[in-house]
């Protein structure tokens, strides 16, 4: 396990920090689900957009299909 990793009583800890406490037999489901999250999440991290304007930017327009070609 890396030290990024979160633990059982970890996620137990957080949970129960964000007023959610969880059972003990869902510890260990827990961290794994935030462990798997995280490292979606890391990969996310490592794009480069560039020149990728943020979401507001985007104007969406109807494409015109023309039937005789």
């Amino acid at each position: 396990m890396s030290a990024a990793e979160l633990t059982p009583p970890e996620a137990a800890r957080w949970a129960a920090r964000a007023g959610l406490p969880l059972p003990p037999e869902r510890h260990a489901v827990a961290a794994a689900t935030a462990n798997h999250i995280h490292s979606v999440v890391a990969v996310l991290r490592e794009l480069d957009f560039g020149d990728t304007p943020p979401s507001p930017a985007y104007r969406a327009r109807e494409e015109r299909h023309d039937a005789a070609v």
